[in-house]
């Protein structure tokens, strides 16, 4: 008779053995629990495994190893989470929120793949969108050496110790695999589960979480593992990383069946589907099992089933041709407008934002919402006490879609909104350039909340990346009058860190060692992190690579170089009317508008004074930027020179200038007859319609990735 809990062995050798038959039978609950949805034993018989397994462990410890079911929680993550570099980089899926936008990416697959009209529809494996968290799962020799978030896509962050916890995660491959396999999925938490954490969140007295999403997602992120075990969290694999070894599966539906084989629970319904009609009827099916499902969803996945032709197909910047999410419609929730308050930015841009009375949509309690600009405000007639339709979609920024006019009392007297005169912070002027849907504040590094944005953006990650000044650390730096600009930033000292409330001696030694790291950046990204208006990371690359040093940009001769500009732009129209090669333009795209706030910036001796300062402090690389590469000719969009102007319902404006960049296009901040096409999203200003005053192309997103995809 097998040895249990009343009569243990005595030896190592028995001990090993049943240790051995232990972890197999855990192991094989766990995946019929997990997997199968199918469990053969209550929790009763499987606690009482366990406790056998953990007696053995802690008399035998010499017997302990790393993938045993009782290490799932780890030792707990003092310093954080470390840096991740993807094998192989977790793209983002291009979106559709209608019919027609799932039969142009039809249209488009087709077209890459060199389909005619008459050829049969192609297959497609329609998924289901998950509401949770992306995870890669790193297998070497079929165990569970490292998992990681998505983070942005090439690095992640290192949460192995708390994905250990998850039991749906098999610590070994039940099949065999290749030596080195990603997998990729997501963490979610079921709602029953959800509710029943709730549950004890407020039986504990402690915060209850708003949806499951955020519980999972917060659960993932704690440095002490135990509190992610005590979380119910799930997960369910939806592919791999890139690869090209043979023995995977060559379609995406056996790929999750081969997956499911090797011990990771997949997602249902899931079908391979024909063509437009086969998409949208699994969409309409999905739609319908919704609320019954046990996790929630925001829409389906379609991915090309072939994966030869998805390798065809391939990928623009980080969305992949071959596969597309299509979402549920956003969701809309009726609320009141208590306020209109105004927040300023670092290039003291006043912002109205609704203050709303809380409601729940997409997902979320929702309090604050977009309300753009003041031209947006009286276009749509938004007044204090108004009754208001509020939108939210996964993780776009809520926006007041419009105004319920009709349940105005007739007597009831709404004041229109107009932008204050003075700034609500530091009490300057304001006032609005004639070009700009924008009013500002005129009070500069005077004002604090602009001394506030330009120091979080002097930190930011693509900027100067001063890990740990976050906006808690900066109010108080700014409030107590510790720091005036970036640049004194780096005489803050220890004491001084230490004193502020909540700040310990360890978390004041890193945020030191941080600001202590951010030197030596290449011009570019020094000059992105001075905050100059119009100069975003594209304009200052532009910029670095010609100007080569900070002292040829503050000495420049804008009116000579623009002349010299227009001359060249001249002759060129001459050379391509006459079929000859272009001249070199200087400084394409960046026109007056830049080229007036540059100059501006470099003329006052404040500005001047603080990059001093933080050139004396070795902010910036001594040497030269290396010359930019040569355009390619052949490039999708080359010599196209783009305007992004307004909000993208599925890019950021980041993303959007990255996938122009990525197909040989330019980006410039100002619309003029050399533009090619405009980019608008929702709340575009003076750009908009500047652009159909001369007529140039306009697109939305998804007419930048048709333009893309064609080319």
């Amino acid at each position: 008779m097998a040895p249990g809990p009343g009569n243990a062995p005595d030896d190592v050798d028995q001990a090993r053995s049943r240790i051995v038959a232990l972890r197999e039978q855990i192991e094989h609950h766990n995946y019929s629990y997990y997997v199968l949805d199918a469990p053969e034993i209550d929790d009763t018989a499987f606690d009482r495994l366990f406790a056998e397994l953990q007696a053995l462990e802690t008399r035998f410890p010499e017997l302990v190893t790393e993938d045993s079911p009782t290490r799932r929680v780890g030792a707990r993550a003092d310093q954080g989470f470390a840096e991740v570099r993807h094998r192989a980089p977790m793209l983002s899926l291009a979106n559709a929120f209608d019919d027609d936008e799932v039969r142009g990416f039809d249209r488009r697959v087709r077209e890459g793949l060199g389909l005619d009209t008459d050829d049969p529809p192609v297959p497609y494996n329609a998924e289901l969108k998950y509401d949770g968290l992306a995870v890669t799962l790193s297998y070497e020799n079929g165990r569970f050496v490292r998992g990681a978030t998505r983070g942005d896509g090439e690095l992640g962050e290192d949460i192995t110790a708390n994905l250990r916890t998850l039991r749906a995660i098999p610590n070994r491959l039940r099949a065999s695999a290749p030596a080195l396999l990603d997998v990729r999925g997501e963490v979610l938490m079921y709602r029953s589960d959800f509710e029943e954490l709730n549950r004890r969140q407020q039986a504990l007295g402690d915060k209850v979480f708003v949806n499951p999403r955020n519980a999972a997602a917060g659960s993932l992120r704690q440095l002490d593992p135990s509190v992610t075990a005590a979380r119910r969290l799930r997960f369910l694999a939806y592919g791999v990383g890139e690869d090209t070894d043979s023995m995977l599966p060559q379609r995406q539906s056996a790929l999750l069946d081969w997956l499911r084989e090797l011990g990771f629970p997949v997602g249902s319904p899931r079908r391979v589907v024909e063509g437009v009609a086969g998409m949208l009827g699994f969409y309409a099916q999905v739609a319908q099992q919704r609320p019954a499902l046990s996790f929630d969803i925001d829409g389906v996945v379609y991915k090309v089933d072939a994966r030869a032709s998805q390798r065809r197909l391939g990928h623009v910047a980080r969305a992949p041709r071959y596969a597309l999410a299509h979402k549920f419609p956003a969701e809309e929730a009726i609320t009141r407008l208590l306020e209109i308050e105004i927040q300023v930015g670092r290039t003291g841009a006043l912002t109205p934002v609704a203050r709303l009375e809380p409601v729940f949509v997409g997902g979320t309690t929702v309090s604050n919402a977009t309300l753009h600009n003041e031209d947006e405000i009286r276009r749509k007639d938004i007044r204090v006490g108004d009754w208001v339709v509020v939108r939210r979609a996964g993780d776009v920024i809520p926006q007041v879609l419009r105004v319920l006019a009709d349940r105005r009392a007739p007597q009831q007297e709404l004041p229109s909104f107009s932008m204050p005169a003075n700034c609500p912070v530091c009490g300057a002027a304001t006032e609005r350039d004639e070009t700009e849907a924008v009013w500002r504040c005129v009070g500069g590094l005077s004002c604090p909340a602009q001394r506030k944005r330009a120091i979080l953006h002097f930190a930011q990650r693509r900027a100067m990346d001063i890990e740990g000044l976050g906006e808690k650390l900066v109010d108080q730096l700014v409030d107590r009058e510790l720091v005036q600009s970036p640049a004194d930033l780096y005489a803050i000292g220890l004491d001084t860190l230490v004193a502020l409330p909540r700040m310990a001696e360890k978390s004041a030694a890193n945020v030191l060692a941080a600001i202590d790291g951010a030197r030596g950046k290449p011009l570019s990204r020094f000059l992105f992190a001075l905050g100059i208006a119009h100069v975003g990371e594209e304009v200052a690359r532009i910029l670095a690579a010609h100007f080569r040093s900070i002292d040829g940009l503050a000495g420049a001769d804008w009116d000579a170089l623009l002349a010299d500009k227009a001359e060249r732009q001249k002759e060129n129209a001459k050379r391509r009317a006459a079929g000859e090669a272009p001249l070199a333009v200087p400084l394409e795209g960046i026109g007056p508008e830049i080229t007036a706030a540059v100059a501006h910036f470099f003329s006052e001796p404040r500005n001047r004074g603080i990059i001093a300062a933080l050139l004396a402090q070795g902010v910036l690389d001594a040497s030269p930027p290396t010359a930019p590469a040569a355009p390619v000719d052949d490039a999708a969009l080359a010599g196209r020179t783009f305007v992004l102007t307004g909000t993208l319902p599925d890019l950021t404006r980041d993303q959007a200038a990255e996938l122009i960049r990525a197909a040989g296009g330019q980006i410039s901040s100002s619309v003029s007859r050399r533009t090619d096409y405009v980019v608008a999203g929702e709340a575009a200003g003076s750009k908009l319609a500047k652009a159909r005053e001369l007529d140039i192309p306009i697109l939305d997103a998804e007419g930048l990735r048709a333009l893309l995809e064609s080319k």
